[in-house]
């Protein structure tokens, strides 16, 4: 009886003393904060087992969006501007 008793109660203490997974940071927090989402997908690429697929899901969402969200691009404010064509040289006739 003692022995099932504190066979139990070694059982509860484990199940107790279990790692909890880490909460997953959502798309939108990481696209608002870059810094964040520059070190989770560092984490990502360090090892993509221990931070999840979910987690790294999520980085890779948060990436996407920030790169084709379609606001300004730091080019923007630097056209292209094309060189002017050759002048067109007349050859002479004979």
């Amino acid at each position: 009886m003692q022995r099932t008793l504190l066979l139990c109660l070694c059982a509860v203490a484990l199940a107790a003393c279990e790692k909890k997974p880490l909460p997953i940071e959502s798309v939108e927090s990481l696209v608002a904060n870059p810094q964040r989402l520059r070190e989770l997908r560092e984490a990502c690429k360090a090892d993509h087992a221990e931070v999840g697929d979910a987690q790294c899901n999520s980085v890779a969402e948060a990436t996407r969006r920030r790169f084709l969200d379609g606001g300004r691009s730091p080019y923007a404010a630097d056209p292209v501007t094309l060189p002017a064509p050759p002048a067109a040289e007349s050859a002479p006739k004979e």
